[in-house]
């Protein structure tokens, strides 16, 4: 019997793949690795920049497999780190992204809205609310 046939594996990689297809359908690409880059660096720079109490609420909500994703090299300690703005946010996450195999540029924004916008029809309302408000108001206008 493989792992991948055992129900709850089977589970989380098919609501991970669901991610990756609405930020591969949302950006318009059609390349998984791509939108899994994405959807890592977004989930890395939103949790860094939430209350250690807020990441993990968050993560409760997560599919298992995301969840790992999002836990993956996740030091706690001096969390959250301050960022004041959206550019602040976004230029975090570009700094991990630039990939010297893309020949066009990709705008680290357009990534960060499509990500937000695959996480807020998969976390619910009320998780989305607690997590905006945590947020400073400048980085709040990023979701939509």
């Amino acid at each position: 019997m493989s792992i991948s046939s055992i129900p709850v594996f089977q589970n989380t990689i098919r609501k991970t793949e669901e991610w990756i297809d609405e930020i591969m359908n949302l950006m318009d690409w059609a390349d998984q690795k791509r939108a899994y880059k994405a959807l890592r660096e977004v989930l890395h720079t939103l949790r860094d920049a939430l209350t250690v109490e807020e990441a993990t609420d968050l993560a409760a909500q997560l599919p298992m497999l995301v969840k790992g994703i999002y836990y993956d090299g996740w030091n706690p300690t001096g969390k959250p780190i301050r960022m004041h703005t959206a550019e602040q946010f976004v230029s975090a996450v570009n700094k991990s992204f630039p990939d010297p195999e893309l020949s066009e540029y990709i705008d680290p924004e357009d990534i960060t809205r499509a990500v937000f916008k695959v996480i807020s029809s998969h976390v619910s309302a009320g998780e989305i609310k607690d997590i905006v408000a945590s947020l400073p108001e400048k980085i709040r206008e990023l979701w939509d």
